[in-house]
């Protein structure tokens, strides 16, 4: 790595790490309830003894096989990046660099889902055998593949850019990489509803009627343009209940699980739908992904860091396709250690959606047997541990979301 692109990736983490620091500041809702702190609520009054004692016992083994599988994933991502094993390896792949880049992200990436392949099985076997998982084991095979692809295309297409202008642009590619995956993650907002999404659902327009009437009349009191209102054919894969509104502007489209349409109350369902509307309100998916294109301003720099540390070290530099193992370990550590910053600036966003869903609608009942009804067609552990809460809950517990409702309630 040059001395200019290292003053450059400095630049990136340094002056990136306090813009998104202000950004998140300035958008993120950091006290989002009225009038705050919360009175907790009893689990006992709302749940049986029985849900909670199933549910204790179906997240203790998903976190088992969960933990384990991403433990594994992350230590296999490092020993073929960092080891000198690995590094041989990657020396020895074939063709020209770009064609090297795919053939290395495909090994790696293969090779991670294959050793995490039996806590796939097992955590696939534990959600059938509690009943939320109503896929056949060929649509779990099937959608395993679909999001392999899925992930080695778009990783593939990150580290051609990496290498590429690394090579063509050894003074600044750190600026230049971190603007294009800026833009990337810009472009994947406007494109996930409308490729990834049909990739795992079938989508048909919700039937007229007045479930229909109350979601286009409560997007109007929400001041949120509606486009579509769909439903998402969720029940062949799980019969857990859920909702979103994806799309911006002028193209927001309400997709509502078919499990939820069927099986809900008219009044619950709109209370999960003024939640997801309060998200488009507040351009919530905007922020996310104005937070994101700056993040990927500053895991670029700090990956120019690394790679030019290991490089003094005798790893690849950025400019050699061998360099793509590293490059991914570094990416799956990274991620796991920004889990509790992302999560924890979501589990503020969804608060405040709950709040405002609440002032919305007017129906603290509603809200509250729908979250009961959530919890409990999911098995959610309602308490989950500290660490779990911190390191993977992108959403308020389900007794912290209840006692919000109280709150507003009054």
């Amino acid at each position: 790595m040059t001395p200019a692109a290292r003053r450059t990736a400095w630049v990136m983490v340094v002056g990136g790490g306090l813009l998104l620091v202000a950004l998140a500041w300035w958008l993120v809702p950091w006290d989002p309830v009225p009038g705050g702190p919360v009175e907790p609520v009893r689990a006992e009054d709302y749940f049986t003894a029985d849900h909670l004692a199933r549910a204790e016992e179906y997240s203790r083994w998903a976190r088992l096989w969960s933990w384990s599988s991403l433990a594994v994933s992350i230590a296999v991502a490092c020993w073929l990046g960092f080891s000198r094993r690995g590094r041989a390896w990657a020396e020895r792949a074939p063709g020209p660099w770009w064609v090297q880049v795919v053939v290395l992200v495909v090994a790696v990436e293969l090779t991670r889902r294959l050793v995490t392949l039996p806590f796939a099985l097992a955590l696939e076997d534990h959600r059938r055998d509690h009943g939320l998982s109503t896929r056949s084991w060929a649509g779990f095979a099937a959608d395993l593949v679909r999001s392999e692809l899925l992930g080695i295309v778009v990783m593939s297409l990150v580290l051609l850019v990496v290498v590429g202008l690394a090579r063509r642009l050894p003074r600044v590619w750190p600026a230049v990489v971190g603007g294009a995956l800026a833009v990337l993650v810009v472009l994947g907002s406007f494109v996930y509803p409308v490729v990834v999404e049909p990739a795992f659902h079938d989508f048909t327009p919700l039937a007229d009627g007045p479930l229909k009437d109350g979601v286009i009349e409560l997007a109007d009191e929400m001041g949120v343009e509606v486009e579509q209102v769909l439903v998402a054919d969720a029940s062949r894969r799980t019969s857990t209940l859920n909702a979103y509104v994806s799309g911006f502007g002028s193209t927001h489209r309400v997709v509502l699980y078919d499990t939820l349409v069927e099986d809900v109350p008219t009044d619950q369902v709109l209370s999960v739908v003024a939640h997801e509307l309060a998200h488009a309100a507040n351009d919530d998916v905007l922020v996310g992904t104005a937070l994101g294109a700056v993040g990927a301003l500053v895991a670029v720099g700090a990956l120019g860091l690394c790679a030019g540390g290991l490089a003094r070290r005798g790893f690849p530099g950025a400019d050699r396709a061998a360099v793509v193992p590293a490059a991914l370990a570094l990416v799956a550590v990274a991620s796991f250690l920004a889990l509790p910053v992302q999560n924890g600036i979501s589990r503020q966003v969804e608060t405040r959606a709950d709040v405002e869903a609440l002032e919305a609608s007017g129906e603290a009942d509603s809200f509250v047997s729908m979250q009961v009804q959530l919890a409990t067609r999911s098995l959610a552990d309602v308490s989950p541990p500290t660490v779990s809460g911190l390191l993977f809950a992108s959403h308020p517990s389900s007794l912290a979301r209840l006692a919000v409702a109280f709150h507003v309630r009054g």
